[in-house]
């Protein structure tokens, strides 16, 4: 757990302009980025026909992937031409875990994006996995349905969140939050101006 904690503390360094302006961006290629984005198994957040495609790379107990929550809905509510594709990596533990398998499991209820946001905007830790399943109850995903493909599912989910965790590694991504941006990898949070300068880079080498 301190482990994690640590690097989500690494990756949340810096997410000013300035210091993003600072800082090392990486580049993958576009074979790689066309990888990473082709067939998500979750719906994505934003335009169907976005030109540009952010991945984020989450961790629900991260507290840098929850300040970079809202800049995110600002974006997607000020640019209707980006999606949002995200690959849970939980990094923190046990109930981290346990509320990635049920944001994915809520996809057989058609609820990704609903429980996903739910769990992202927690102010407070998950501690417990009675505290996940009652943020998703709030939110009307069916907790007891929940249960059940959580189970039925495992293979598939459990298969998702390792190859998150391999492309996250792949990547040299350092903590959560992570992102790929058009071609562009960065590990930091991220605010609303730094989101649109790294956006407004991926529109120009396209």
């Amino acid at each position: 757990m301190r482990v994690a904690a640590f690097l989500c503390l690494l990756a949340g360094l810096g997410s000013s302009p300035v210091a993003l302006r600072a800082q090392s961006v990486g580049a993958i290629t576009g074979q790689a980025q066309a990888s990473l984005v082709a067939r998500p198994e979750t719906p994505a957040a934003g335009a169907r026909d976005a030109d540009v495609t952010i991945v984020e790379f989450l961790d629900y107990n991260c507290p840098y992937c929850k300040k970079t929550a809202p800049e995110l809905r600002k974006l997607l509510g000020a640019d209707h031409r980006v999606r949002v594709v995200i690959k849970e990596w939980p990094i923190f533990g046990d109930v981290s875990l346990y509320a990635a398998q049920s944001a994915l499991a809520a996809n057989w209820q058609g609820k990704f994006l609903v429980a996903h946001a739910a769990l992202i905007a927690s102010r407070a830790d998950l501690e417990a996995t009675s505290q996940v399943d009652s943020i998703l109850r709030g939110v009307g995903v069916n907790v007891a349905q929940l249960s059940e493909d959580r189970k039925r599912h495992a293979a598939s989910i459990n298969a998702s969140l390792a190859r998150y965790a391999n492309e996250a590694r792949a990547l040299g991504l350092k903590g959560t939050p992570g992102f790929v941006i058009g071609r562009q990898v960065v590990s930091t949070a991220l605010d609303l101006t730094s989101l649109q300068h790294l956006v407004a880079n991926a529109r120009s080498t396209h």
